[in-house]
């Protein structure tokens, strides 16, 4: 593999552009490439951030010889044919999440990777940022005891525009998918293990799908994780980790946060608060991780494993379940 890495973008989207301005800040990485459905909307990015190649469709794209990897930034419904696609072109993917829609999306996906002996990824931005690391660290070294319950939450509200990919279903609309899988995955890295017992309860809206949630998690030795998400309500976007002792909150808006504070016993003598600001806009970290990954010849992501990303997708599926709720593209 070359000095550099090579990216291809698959998508022109909002998130396509933050991830495009994330590599801007590793020196390592070029994004040589991306793909579109019109080549009009392909070369106007490309032109944005100085790209040499402008595909007008995903499959140009995932043909191109000069990239490396590419990264999936099209609205979740898409992401499981998109990564086969560039699977089966020979590419390692980066894909945003939620993963899929569904686990059996997921398991398929993980399994052509595995086929194809390809790096793969779900884009869990959030995992890779400082202050998140550092929670882990302190976690891992005891700092508050033994974790026993998570509160964390992501809600805001968004106009109720019925056709909106957060109000239609056929896009995969709801808060779960969009936002509510940040605690989620909180909780999954926070306890290690996918819950034992999940409690949800989500109010649908006229179009079907979830406006507002909240989700309860029973994990082993009766630790909980107390989760909510929403497109109706804005939250107060903290997380708070409580330990036997002391706890972790992470400030807010805690998903793309700088700062936390350690409450320690006594308190308050031992409160310390940690700033952690982080470099470039925040993707370049997830980004960093792939080519680490890439050039250590390793197919996954210790910090975001396979088996992690298909765990969430099955709680996932079970929390919507439990609320009856099944996307257009699932019914058949």
């Amino acid at each position: 593999m070359a000095t550099k890495i090579h990216w291809g973008i698959l998508g022109t989207g909002n998130i396509a552009k933050k991830f495009a301005i994330g590599l801007t800040a590793l020196p390592d990485a070029e994004l040589v490439a991306v793909g579109s459905r019109k080549q009009e909307t392909a070369d106007t990015f490309g032109v944005q951030f100085n790209i040499p190649h402008s595909h007008a469709n995903y499959e140009a794209l995932a043909v191109d010889p000069d990239v490396d990897v590419v990264y999936i930034a099209t609205p979740h419904p898409f992401h499981y044919e998109n990564t086969l696609l560039c699977l089966d072109a020979g590419k390692a993917v980066l894909c945003e999440k939620p993963f899929a829609i569904n686990a059996a999306q997921t398991r398929r996906m993980i399994d052509k990777a595995q086929e194809k002996k390809l790096f793969l990824m779900e884009a869990m931005w959030t995992r890779f940022l400082p202050i998140i690391c550092k929670t882990r660290e302190l976690i891992a070294t005891g700092a508050i005891g033994e974790v026993q319950m998570l509160h964390a939450d992501f809600g805001f509200r968004t106009h109720p525009n019925p056709e909106s990919r957060l109000m239609n279903p056929a896009l995969g609309g709801g808060g779960l998918l969009d936002v509510g899988i940040y605690p989620i995955s909180l909780a999954s890295m926070v306890f290690g293990d996918p819950p034992q017992v999940i409690q949800a309860m989500a109010d649908l809206g006229k179009t079907g799908v979830d406006e507002q949630a909240v989700i309860n998690f029973r994990y082993a030795g009766g630790k909980f994780a107390q989760l909510s998400c929403a497109i109706r309500t804005t939250t107060h976007h903290e997380a708070s980790i409580f330990g036997t002792e002391g706890r972790i909150r992470l400030h807010a808006p805690w998903w793309r946060g700088t700062t936390l504070t350690l409450y320690t016993k006594p308190v308050p003598e031992g409160d310390n608060v940690i700033e952690m600001p982080f470099e470039g806009n925040g993707y370049n970290y997830e980004a960093a991780e792939v080519m680490t990954c890439l050039r250590a010849g390793k197919t996954e992501s210790d910090t975001m494993p396979l088996n992690e990303t298909l765990h969430l997708m099955e709680t996932l599926d079970a929390i919507r379940g439990q609320w009856g709720l099944k996307y257009p593209m699932e019914e058949a």
